[in-house]
């Protein structure tokens, strides 16, 4: 078991990171259009009485206090969305209790990591033969302040095990619990490269979209490419 204690913890430092969504969930602008928790609440309120659909789209608000979402920033619904729509299976970080946005140092690391996952999960679709899926790639910008630092763990600890979640969410549990705002840890689906994993998404400053992905499926995933760029991304 990893002593959280031990860990260092990072200084401020701007960084740009990426994750990808499916395309199949619309975009959720329910947060985007207030500027503080106050404001929020009451245009929730007044909307709930007149759209039977927000609730889903919101998510489980009881999940986030109102003071962790960053009201105001470009995308807030994409920083705030894997908070209140947990998978309750759980993640590498997460027992399913609780929500945690993940991030990849670029684009490809990002690929690589959904890619894993969505391959697993559909090996256990019935008669799926071929399929073509497409995923929003998501520019985000945080500031890792206060973190802790797991690249100072060593690769072959068990909380990188592919496979084997229980001490990665230990870890995962114990930084939720301390107010951690996250941890900078080793890939374990890209080798050599860098992810984020955020326990809060108040550090993040933005989150946009900045391009879309295919991913062919025909018995495995075949192929993954980019078919659209967003104008402005960069």
């Amino acid at each position: 078991m990893v002593s959280l204690g031990a860990l260092p913890r990072l200084p401020g430092k701007q960084r740009r990171a990426y994750r990808l969504v499916n395309s199949k969930f619309p975009p959720i602008n329910v947060f985007d259009d207030v500027a503080s928790a106050e404001e929020f609440q009451a245009l929730y309120e007044l909307q709930a009485l007149t759209n039977p659909r927000l609730q889903n789209e919101a998510g489980r608000l009881d999940l986030i206090p109102p003071e962790a979402i960053p009201f105001g920033i470009p995308g807030c619904s994409y920083a705030v969305a894997p908070f209140t729509h947990v998978n309750p299976d759980g993640s590498h970080f997460s027992d399913g209790s609780f929500g945690v946005l993940y991030l990849g140092d670029t684009m490809d690391t990002a690929l690589a990591e959904v890619q894993h996952h969505q391959e697993a999960y559909w090996r256990h679709v019935p008669d799926l033969s071929y399929e073509r899926f497409v995923f929003r790639g998501l520019a985000c910008d945080f500031d890792e302040a206060g973190m802790a630092d797991g690249l100072t763990i060593h690769r072959e600890h068990e909380i990188y095990s592919p496979d084997d979640y229980r001490a990665s969410r230990q870890l995962g549990l114990a930084l939720k619990e301390e107010g951690t705002p996250g941890l900078r840890y080793h890939s374990v689906r890209a080798s050599g490269a860098t992810c984020w994993a955020l326990m809060t998404p108040r550090p993040v400053a933005s989150m946009v979209q900045a391009a879309h992905f295919e991913m062919i499926w025909s018995g495995t995933i075949v192929a993954v490419n980019q078919v659209a760029a967003v104008a402005g991304s960069h």
